[in-house]
């Protein structure tokens, strides 16, 4: 089997694995966070132990750490709840057509609340004009701004630096919201040097397990609660906290960040000879030259986007065609489309993306198999 649809899930790591069962099992562990007595207190203090590290990790505090259950409660919590708690800050939201759909559906949900939502066009290297935001910025009456840190599409890298200079310049008081499920682990992220406010993550991206995400709220940056009752979390989402789930995040991260150096150089290598063997075979490559290794979007050549990837699920490979997110609605990338890439392209487009696990033996036996597809169904 050969596995490159690492942007839609990734598979749990064994170290991760354990450490779930570890605290499943532990007789010592099961308690409540939240109670009183000498269960509660241990499963509390491992649990702000697992919070300690991840914020070390992500370059913060760990009191700017709530748990979520996923990169679109994330974006959903931080976008509507800084809104709905800061009604003075202004009616206006920046962002971009390219966004994920959990940030696409919050900001359609904030239109017909009143806002005014201003999209940035964005050009065929994936990144916003920046001097439409500085203009926007300029008219005085943006709360915030929703971005993507690396796009889960085409993998193209959002100019955050730059975005931040422009938006501390211009418009000091607006807010910026980014959605760093993509580089999490594959960029260095350090939250309190990147100049953000708020930030989405989310566990089973990084060989975590599905269920667990982080949202990192700055200090100073006051939210309503997506989530309401017992006041769990600072009261921004109330729930009975898990132990085993803070786990998960916490050694999926470290894991991550530790082999992110080696991986990003093992996956470079990866992604510049797939795009070397498949240019020569007649196929587009939609994501920018400077793309996030990791995420290699590509047209091919007389396959409908669908096709091509049922026949190579046939040879047990695993790809996308768009984001698993929007993947059944069967119309071509919104994503490639706002980027400005041909219908017809689009329509051919898929998505191949990788994680530390996978190997340059299997991009070699990719490209024989992609060869046997066009033998197949093209020539046979």
């Amino acid at each position: 089997m050969i596995y490159f649809d690492n942007s839609a899930t990734t598979k749990t790591s064994d170290k991760v694995a354990q450490q779930i069962l570890s605290d499943l099992t532990s007789n010592e562990l099961f308690g409540n966070p939240g109670s009183l007595h000498k269960l509660g207190i241990t499963s509390g203090n491992a649990y702000d132990e697992a919070t300690k590290a991840i914020a070390s990790k992500l370059g913060c505090k760990k009191e700017d750490i709530i748990y979520t259950s996923c990169g679109t409660e994330g974006a959903n919590t931080a976008i509507e709840g800084y809104l709905s708690r800061n009604a003075r800050a202004g009616k206006t939201i920046i962002s971009t057509k390219t966004e994920h759909k959990a940030t696409l559906e919050t900001l359609e949900k904030m239109l017909k609340l009143g806002y005014n939502v201003v999209y940035l066009p964005v050009g065929m290297d994936g990144k916003p004009d920046l001097s439409v935001l500085e203009s926007e910025l300029a008219k005085g009456d943006t709360a915030i701004l929703c971005f993507t840190h690396v796009n889960n599409e085409t993998g193209a890298i959002l100019p955050i630096e730059e975005i931040v200079k422009i938006k501390n310049k211009v418009s000091p008081k607006t807010v910026i919201y980014l959605d760093c499920v993509q580089s999490l682990g594959k960029l260095d992220i350090n939250l309190m040097k990147l100049g953000v406010d708020m930030a989405s993550f989310s566990g089973h991206k990084i060989h975590g397990v599905k269920g667990v995400g982080v949202l990192y709220i700055k200090t100073g940056i006051r939210i309503d609660p997506f989530i309401r009752g017992g006041g769990q979390q600072g009261g921004l989402r109330s729930g009975t906290q898990s132990l085993m789930l803070a786990d998960s995040f916490r050694y999926a991260l470290e894991e991550a960040v530790d082999a992110r150096a080696n991986a990003y150089e093992e996956v470079s290598e990866i992604n510049a000879y797939l795009r070397r063997e498949l240019l020569s075979r007649g196929a587009t490559i939609n994501s920018p030259d400077d793309a996030l290794p990791f995420v290699l979007n590509v047209a091919f050549k007389g396959f409908q986007s669908e096709t091509m990837l049922h026949a190579l699920e046939s040879f047990e490979v695993y790809v996308s065609t768009v984001s698993a997110c929007s993947s059944k609605t069967k119309k071509p990338s919104y994503v490639l489309l706002e980027m400005g890439v041909d219908r017809k392209i689009a329509a051919n487009s898929v998505r191949l993306s990788f994680s530390r696990y996978n190997t340059m033996d299997e991009a070699m036996e990719f490209i024989k198999i992609v060869d046997k597809v066009y033998d197949m169904y093209l020539i046979g």
